[in-house]
This record gives structure tokens, C-alpha cells and sequence, in this order.
């Protein structure tokens, strides 16, 4: 089910969204347990309404899947609410129109926090969405020509996430100590001269015709019906990005204990939550959690 966002988180966002430069899917060293789960009282007193603000894929698909058959044998209602930007969920969040929100990774909530004054916590590490290369024009990173041209996030957090993975196939050499924070005026090795265009990370799928090679976000990639099976190359699991770009659930600061929120945190991170993410992504969405019913 979803819910319009009221007029004022959508000024709020849309101001957020004028200063911010950061995207956000795909958390970060964000490897917190959720804590032991309460059921709540059967009485019609009981706060057991739990609204998240999510991203349509794959977020709000994992929660109106498992998470939500698991709270309603608890007693709770899971209500989602999808968004397709990074910024109203937060400002939803902020305002209280949100219980939790599940879209985002570490670093872009806290550079969300220090740039919007908001108070905002992760909860639990949920999943890693591998950054991928994509190409309608080679069938191979080694058929990469000089002065090819490479389409990459425009945003901060991302930008530094393609550019790692470039770096990963041997495309260009980064700043030694770049890392998380690269941009393409760390590039310090360039040997095919590539001429990048930095584009709205939510677009990349909609110029892969119009460029050589782009890297496309996770979530992104599955949205516009992209398959890894056919990506000329993917982050590797170890890698910097992928252990600090998984996706988290976030809260209000002082919330993370409440009764739902344990709740919801747990359903996310249960072994059936684990087996669906596996058997409905074929690795375009990896779970960052351990559940031993699920990995013997």
C-alpha cells in the first residue's frame, strides 16, 4: 500500500535535495546486530503500525515479501511506502511521518545527518546491491578502446564506488588513499584516455545506448531489467565498495530499542528474509547478514 507524502516533507525534500550531493543505495561498516525481538500486547491501545519508507526495488519487494508475513504473526501491520528518490525518505523520517526507512547506506545517512541537521541512526546491515559494468557496444573490458566514453554517478558516494570498480578491472589508477571519498580528479593513471560523463545515478540505465561503458548501481541495474549475467564485470564481495555500501535500516536517533523496530529489524535479517533475497535476486542483491538455517 502506498501513501502520498504530505506537502511539507516534500518541500523539506526538495530543499534537502538542492544542497545534497550524494546518492544513496548500495551501508557501510554498519554491522550492528538487531536486538532481541518483544511481541507486542494484543490490545487496540497497541502502536503495532509499522510505516517504512522505502525504494521500490529491491527494498519495498523484500519488505512486502518475508518481513511482512513475519510481523503479521507477531501482530504487527508492515505498511510501505515507496519512494523513487534518496531524499524524502529521510525528511519523511525526520518529520515523523515514517517509522524506519530501508534504502540507504552509512555513509550517505551521515553525510545526510551533517548536511541537513536531521538525526537519523542505522539500525542493522541488511544487504550489498554489487556496482556492475555494463556495455551495449563490448562484449569485455579488455575490448575498451582509447578515448572511450564512461558514464559514472554524479554524486559523491557513488562516483567513488564506479571508480573503485574501474580501478578493480584495471581501467585507471586512483590516488593512493582516495578510497570512499574518489572522485575523477583523484584519477592518477588513465592509459585508454577515457572521457567520463558523470550522470544522475537514477539515469545511467537510460544512457548505456548513448556511451561506451557505465557503472549502474544495483538497485538501478535490476529496475531497468539489467541481468549481472551480463555485466562485463561486478564488485567483488571483499571489495571496499560492497563492505561499505550495504543498505541499512534507519530510525529516528533513540529509537533503534523500540519494540517494532526490533521487530522489524529481525524480520529483515531472519533466515527467510536471507532465502528470499538469494533465491529472487541471483546475486544482484547479496545479504550482509549471517543466518545459519540458511548458509548450512
Amino acid at each position: 500500500m502506498k501513501k502520498s507524502i504530505s506537502r511539507r516533507a516534500a518541500i523539506l525534500g526538495l530543499s534537502a535535495f538542492a544542497a545534497l550531493s550524494l546518492a544513496a543505495c548500495g551501508g557501510a561498516p554498519a554491522t550492528e546486530e538487531a536486538p532481541e525481538a518483544t511481541t507486542p500486547e494484543a490490545t487496540e491501545a497497541s502502536d503495532t503500525t509499522i510505516t517504512v519508507g522505502a525504494s521500490p526495488t529491491p527494498h519495498a519487494e523484500i519488505l512486502n515479501g518475508p518481513v511482512k508475513e513475519l510481523l503479521e504473526q507477531q501482530g504487527y501491520t508492515l505498511d510501505v511506502v515507496e519512494f523513487t528518490d534518496y531524499v524524502l525518505p529521510n525528511t519523511a523520517l525526520e518529520e515523523g511521518e515514517l517509522d524506519a526507512n530501508y534504502f540507504q547506506h552509512t555513509p550517505y545517512l551521515e553525510s545526510f545527518n551533517e548536511e541537513n541537521g536531521t538525526h537519523l541512526a542505522a539500525v542493522t546491515s541488511v544487504h550489498y546491491e554489487p556496482f556492475a559494468l555494463f556495455s551495449d557496444k563490448v562484449a569485455s573490458v579488455k575490448e575498451i578502446s582509447d578515448g572511450a566514453t564512461v558514464a559514472v554517478p554524479n554524486d559523491t558516494t557513488n562516483e567513488a564506488r564506479a571508480l573503485l570498480l574501474l580501478e578493480q578491472e584495471g581501467l585507471i589508477t586512483l590516488d593512493e588513499g582516495a578510497g570512499v571519498t574518489a572522485t575523477t580528479k583523484d584519477i592518477v593513471d588513465n592509459p585508454k584516455n577515457l572521457q567520463f560523463e558523470e550522470i544522475e545515478a537514477a539515469n545511467l540505465p537510460n544512457v548505456l545506448p548513448d556511451v561506451d561503458l557505465a557503472a549502474i548501481n544495483g538497485n538501478y541495474a535490476i529496475s531497468a531489467g539489467l541481468s549481472l549475467d551480463d555485466a562485463l564485470a561486478t564488485e567483488d564481495a571483499s571489495s571496499l565498495g560492497a563492505t561499505t555500501y550495504a543498505n541499512v535500516l534507519v530510525v529516528r536517533e533513540g529509537e533503534e530499542n523500540d519494540p517494532k523496530i526490533v521487530a522489524l529489524a529481525n524480520a529483515l535479517t531472519s533466515p527467510e528474509t536471507y532465502k528470499f533475497i538469494e533465491e529472487t535476486y541471483n546475486g544482484a542483491v547479496v545479504p550482509t547478514f549471517e543466518v545459519a538455517e540458511a548458509t548450512e
